[in-house]
C-alpha cells in the first residue's frame, strides 16, 4: 500500500478576491516602506554615522529610488521565463537579507551601497504584482482589480513614516530595517503558503536579450509615447524631490517636529484619493483630458507655491495645503500618462512596460536627488523645481500630441484605460 501525502499533493487553493487584493497591495508596499519609513530616522542616521552635510543624508532615500529604477528591468523577463512565484519568493528572500545588512552597516558609504543592492534586488515586489494580476484577470475586471490594488497600496505612504517614528520611540534607526525584514518575512510566508503559480506554462517566454532590447528601444523612442514617459518622469522627479527634502523642510524648517509623519501621511492621503477617484472618471472623460487638465492644474498650483515661498514669513499652514493639492493633481497624471504611453505597444507591452518604468523611475529619481541637494533651508528651490518640471512636462506632452491637447482617441465605452500600479 502506497503512503498517502495529501498535504503534498493538494494544489494551493485559489485566493479569494479580498485576500488576493490585500496580498498584491502589501507586496508592493514593501518597497514603499523601504523608502518612506526611513524619513523620520534620517537625522539620527546622519548623527550616528558622522554625516556632516545635512543634504547628504537624503541619499539614503535617493539612492534607493535610483537603484529601484535600474532593478525594474530585471524581474519581468525572469518571471516570464521561470514563473511569477519562484522569482517573487527569491526577491523577498533578498529583501530580508539586505534589510538586515543595512541594519548592521558600519558607516554611511556602506549603508548607501547596501541600500542600492536592496532596491535592485527587491524591485520584483513592485513589478510582479501587476503581472500576477494580468495573469488572473482580463478586461474590465483586470482594470477594477488594478485600481483597487493601487488604492490600497497608496495607503502605505501615509503610514510608513509613522512606522519609522514609532520604532524610534523605543529603539535606534537600525531597528527600522529590522522591522522591514520582519514584515517581508511575514509576506514571504504568506506568499509561499497561499499564492499559486499564475503563469500559464504555455505562455512561458524564452529570454532573448536582443529581441527584448529592440522592443525596449522602440518603446523609448516612439513619439506618441516618449513625451508621456519623459513627462511623467519630470512630474515624479518633483514629487521625489519633495520626499527627499520633506524631513528637513517640514519637520525642521517649518517646525513640525514629531508631527511630521502625520503631516506627510495627510499629503499621501491626497494621492490615494486622486488615484481612487481617477478610476471612476477616466472612462467618462478620457485619459488625455483628465491627465492634461491635471498637469495644467499642477503648473498653476506650483506658481502659487513660488509666490508663497518668496513672500516673507511663509508658514506651514500656507505651504502644506498647496503641496497636498499639487500631489493630489499628480495622482491624476501618473496612471493616465502610463496608460497612454503603453497604448502603441499591444504586442510588446511587457518589454515596453519595463522600459517605461525604468525611464520614469531612474530619471525621476535623479531629478529628485538634484532637487534635494539644492535645498537651502527654505521652500524656494522646491517650488521653483515644481514649476520647471511642470512646464517641461507640458512641452513633452505637446510633442507627443503634435501640439494638440484634450483629444479623445478612445470613445466612451471603448477600450478601458488600465491603471499602472508600478
Amino acid at each position: 500500500m502506497q503512503p498517502d501525502y495529501p498535504a503534498r499533493r493538494r494544489p494551493i487553493k485559489a485566493l479569494g478576491g479580498r485576500e488576493f487584493i490585500a496580498m498584491m497591495a502589501l507586496l508592493m508596499a514593501l518597497q514603499a516602506l523601504a523608502i518612506d519609513a526611513m524619513l523620520p530616522g534620517l537625522g539620527q542616521i546622519a548623527a550616528d554615522l558622522g554625516v556632516s552635510d545635512p543634504n547628504r543624508r537624503q541619499l539614503v532615500v535617493g539612492i534607493f529610488l535610483v537603484s529601484a529604477g535600474v532593478g525594474a528591468l530585471v524581474p519581468g523577463a525572469l518571471a516570464d521565463r521561470h514563473g511569477r512565484r519562484p522569482v517573487l519568493l527569491v526577491t523577498i528572500v533578498l529583501y530580508v537579507a539586505l534589510a538586515l545588512g543595512c541594519a548592521m552597516a558600519p558607516d554611511f558609504d556602506t549603508l548607501l551601497v547596501l541600500r542600492a543592492l536592496h532596491a535592485v534586488s527587491s524591485a520584483g515586489v513592485a513589478v510582479l504584482p501587476a503581472a500576477i494580476v494580468r495573469d488572473r484577470f482580463a478586461g474590465d475586471q483586470m482594470a477594477r482589480t488594478l485600481s483597487t490594488v493601487s488604492t490600497v497600496f497608496m495607503v502605505v505612504p501615509m503610514l510608513a513614516p509613522s512606522v519609522g517614528q514609532f520604532v524610534l520611540l523605543f529603539a535606534g534607526w537600525r531597528w527600522i530595517f529590522g522591522v522591514l525584514a520582519v514584515l517581508a518575512t511575514i509576506m514571504g510566508v504568506w506568499v509561499f503558503m497561499r499564492l499559486p503559480e499564475t503563469l500559464d506554462p504555455a505562455n512561458r517566454q524564452p529570454i532573448m536579450p536582443m529581441t527584448i532590447a529592440r522592443n525596449m528601444a522602440h518603446s523609448a523612442i516612439e513619439r506618441s509615447s516618449a513625451g508621456y514617459v519623459l513627462g511623467a518622469a519630470l512630474v515624479f522627479g518633483a514629487m521625489f524631490g519633495y520626499i527627499n527634502c520633506s524631513q528637513q523642510l517640514v519637520a525642521e524648517h517649518f517646525g513640525a517636529g514629531r508631527y511630521f509623519p502625520l503631516i506627510f501621511g495627510a499629503t499621501a492621503l491626497s494621492l490615494s484619493f486622486s488615484n481612487f477617484f481617477n478610476a471612476r472618471i477616466v472612462e467618462r472623460f478620457g485619459a488625455r483630458r483628465v491627465s492634461q487638465t491635471a498637469l495644467l492644474a499642477c503648473i498653476c498650483l506650483s506658481l502659487l507655491q513660488v509666490h508663497f515661498a518668496f513672500s516673507p514669513h511663509q508658514t506651514l499652514l500656507r505651504f502644506m495645503p498647496v503641496m497636498a493639492a499639487n500631489i493630489c493633481a499628480m495622482g491624476f497624471i501618473g496612471a493616465n500618462f502610463s496608460s497612454i504611453a503603453l497604448q502603441p505597444f499591444a504586442r510588446t507591452a511587457g518589454a515596453a512596460s519595463s522600459m517605461q518604468m525604468f525611464m520614469r523611475t531612474l530619471i525621476g529619481s535623479l531629478i529628485g536627488i538634484a532637487i534635494g541637494q539644492v535645498y537651502d533651508g527654505t521652500a524656494r528651490p522646491l517650488s521653483l523645481a515644481f514649476v520647471t518640471c511642470g512646464l517641461l512636462s507640458l512641452c513633452l506632452v505637446l510633442y507627443s500630441e503634435r501640439g494638440r491637447l484634450f483629444r479623445r482617441l478612445i470613445p466612451p465605452g471603448g477600450e478601458r484605460v488600465l491603471v499602472d500600479v508600478h
